[in-house]
């Protein structure tokens, strides 16, 4: 049913027609439709455990056969696309790259290749064992065991992996991987960009020829490169840097020519094939190689020793902590640089499905590797294939390969990661967030900063936390914006941001945008009416834009109205209806009826079954802002003229605002025929000055 009113047009489109003759017309208000609440059905966002479960079963009853294998095995997403002729060349070169790279690590990251190519969602993240946490696993099982004692170490450190695999399956399974959601773009490039920097600079001990301290900070790096520059190699030196070259200008040709492109992909393997050949012809004794390799697959086992499993538990957590932050926000960054969605719950459940696999085949924890994961960006790879690619070539190392592969330089090897760590330093990004938002450019270079000085780890937590920070800042601390017009139209807009829009003398329109709720209600609820301003006391920094508008109605000195727009409010919580009850009583002591404009469903919901609805009056909610306005307004055009006394309004025995305001409403609702035919007439003469309307002019 649509309410109507008549009321004189407003003449706003021909100003220069003086004389222009008002009429009368219909208003059409469109009634808000107010849900039941005796019910909790009633609303579809509700969630009950009942309607959860059927909202489950009917998600399963959809599934296809194909739905169900993506679910379980996601390698047969990129199985079904798979470009033969464009990828094959480019993933089996990449694959092969990495695998020479992880020769060196034995079987400790060989079938983790297998299983996360299987069950993982990243394309081009490379897992096995990484610095970080060998680092964690060396410092945690040293306070434990004796490091002499070879064979508890290992079946400790073998322990550890299936533990951190479980914890990483349960993650993925409880859908935990929302988590991801909040290390924002700004902390992964800051901290992409920061740990390429570390990573290159713990290369250099391969090109100078002498050892520098092991550490993921840029200070203890410096440091020790500086004090141990009396050992520094020339042979070591001119190797890296002729290969550092060499790959350097494949990859210039492979991305600025398109039939050359495969000379990215190659230049890795070139690399590694000429720093051998080298070593074969002139075997110089000052460069480092890789050197024996235990020869044979490794054999499946059962991990013993669990009665120390709870002293590892804190580690478990850690390490797993160090996959959420690290790996997962390796392999976020790496899809965002090729254009595919990573899903974050399926990363976390391959990840430790990997782990679990490969604590049976005597492999400590394992996890996305920056540098490995970098090369194989670099190297081009397109799919999982590349990492079969890596497990295979490792199987062949290991069973036939390994007198080979004792011959690989490691300069050679370090050049591959520089190379590749250097298309991760993204200073052009913090260009870009310093011309956009200087709030993210400041998360970058506290993100950046902090990685570099303090380590990986603390850096991406110090990023999440000041990131977490803005969000709770900006959720706290809502955007509040005071309504206006736009001339001929019915559209109400931020007076701030557009100057044309015009307001109307004792109506504040009000629109909030955020959910309401306990950490943001106080700033709301401090965001008060100044009855002798026509404003907010807290958005004092509207007023001069407001007053800059020009004002329509009646002359009136003070605010009879306050309509709110939650049109962007999603929700609402119990707090906040407390505060709007008090606020109702203020304003209804002052005078002041409040008005409510668009609240969506689940919002109307909490207010009707709150008692919010009926303390305000159903009579007071309306679908659009214009037919609030044209409500309010005709209940001040009423009111001029009218004396008030000064006193307490209720103290005083003449009849109130609200009460005059609710026998207008008793009267309009005992002509709701009239109204809707569009015969009832305003109480306002139609000699009124058309700008004090509302309404669109026309011509008699």
């Amino acid at each position: 049913m649509e309410i109507t009113y008549a009321s004189p047009s407003l003449n706003e489109l021909v100003e220069e027609d003086s004389t222009m003759r008002t009429t009368t017309r219909p208003l059409k208000i469109i009634p808000l439709q107010h849900p039941s609440t005796t019910s909790s059905s009633s609303s579809p966002s509700v969630s009950t455990p009942a309607s959860l479960f059927l909202k489950w079963t009917s998600k399963l009853q959809r599934m296809t056969w194909i739905d169900w294998l993506d679910l379980f095995l996601p390698c047969s997403r990129w199985i079904r696309t798979y470009k033969w002729r464009e990828y094959l060349q480019i993933d089996v070169m990449a694959g092969v790259t990495i695998g020479i790279m992880l020769v060196p690590q034995e079987d400790s990251g060989f079938v983790p290749l297998f299983i996360y190519a299987i069950f993982g969602s990243s394309r081009q993240l490379a897992v096995g064992p990484v610095a970080l946490v060998s680092l964690l696993v060396s410092n945690v099982l040293s306070g434990i065991v004796d490091s002499s004692d070879t064979e508890l170490y290992t079946e400790m450190a073998i322990l550890l992996a299936l533990m951190v695999g479980i914890l990483e399956c349960t993650m993925g399974l409880l859908r935990l991987g929302w988590l991801i959601r909040f290390i924002s773009h700004s902390v992964i490039s800051g901290f992409t960009t920061a740990s390429a920097i570390v990573i290159a600079l713990s290369q250099a001990k391969y090109f100078l020829g002498y050892d520098i301290e092991r550490s993921s900070k840029i200070v203890p790096l410096v440091k020790s490169i500086i004090q141990g520059a009396d050992g520094f190699l020339w042979p070591p030196f001119v190797m890296g840097s002729i290969i550092l070259a060499i790959l350097l200008v494949m990859k210039h040709l492979g991305k600025s020519r398109k039939y050359l492109r495969f000379l990215r992909a190659a230049g890795p393997l070139t690399g590694v094939v000429l720093g051998t050949a080298i070593v074969k012809v002139f075997n110089p004794s000052s460069i480092s190689l890789v050197g024996g390799i235990p020869q044979g697959l490794p054999k499946f086992s059962i991990p013993k020793e669990f009665g120390y499993a709870t002293s590892l538990i804190p580690t478990a957590f850690l390490i797993t902590g160090v996959a959420i932050l690290e790996s997962v926000g390796i392999a976020k960054a790496l899809a965002a640089k090729n254009g595919y969605e990573l899903d974050s719950n399926q990363e976390l459940f391959g990840l430790g499905v990997a782990n679990i696999f490969g604590s049976f085949f005597s492999a400590y924890p394992s996890t996305g590797s920056f540098s490995r994961s970098a090369v194989s960006h670099e190297s081009g790879a397109k799919t999982g294939l590349a990492g079969v690619v890596t497990g295979i070539v490792m199987g062949c190392a290991l069973l036939f390969l390994t007198p080979l592969f004792k011959y690989i330089p490691q300069c050679a090897l370090a050049a591959i990661v520089i190379s590749a760590v250097m298309g991760l330093v993204d200073f052009e990004e913090a260009i870009f967030l310093w011309r956009v938002d200087k709030k993210d450019f400041l998360l970058w270079i506290i993100t950046s900063t902090t990685t570099l000085f303090l380590g990986i780890e603390i850096g991406v937590l110090i990023g999440v936390g000041v990131s977490l920070a803005f969000v709770i800042h900006e959720s706290a601390n809502p955007h509040i914006a005071v309504l206006g017009r736009l001339p001929g139209t019915t559209v109400y807009r931020n007076t701030q941001q557009y100057p044309e829009a015009y307001t109307y003398n004792g109506i504040v329109i009000v629109r909030i945008d955020s959910p309401i709720y306990f950490a943001n209600i106080s700033y709301i609820k401090d965001s008060k009416i100044d009855p002798n301003h026509q404003n907010f006391v807290r958005l004092r920094e509207y007023e001069t834009d407001v007053d800059k508008c020009s004002r329509r109605g009646p002359e009136v000195e003070r605010i009879y109205f306050v309509i709110l727009e939650l049109s962007p409010v999603t929700y609402i919580d119990s707090s906040a209806v407390q505060a709007l009850k008090d606020l109702h009583q203020e304003y209804k002591m002052r005078d002041i009826q409040i008005a409510i404009s668009n609240p969506n469903r689940d919002v109307l919901l909490t207010l009707s079954r709150s008692g919010v609805v009926e303390m305000i009056g159903k009579e007071w909610y309306f679908v659009r802002v214009h037919d609030a306005v044209q409500v309010c307004l005709q209940h001040v055009q009423s009111l001029k003229g009218t004396p008030r006394s000064t006193d307490d309004p209720v103290l005083n025995e003449k009849p109130s605002f609200l009460q005059r305001v609710l026998k207008q409403r008793a009267d309009d609702d005992s002509s709701i025929a009239q109204l809707e035919s569009g015969f009832f007439r305003s109480p306002v003469s139609e000699d009124s000055n058309p700008q004090l309307e509302p309404l669109l002019s026309r011509k008699a």
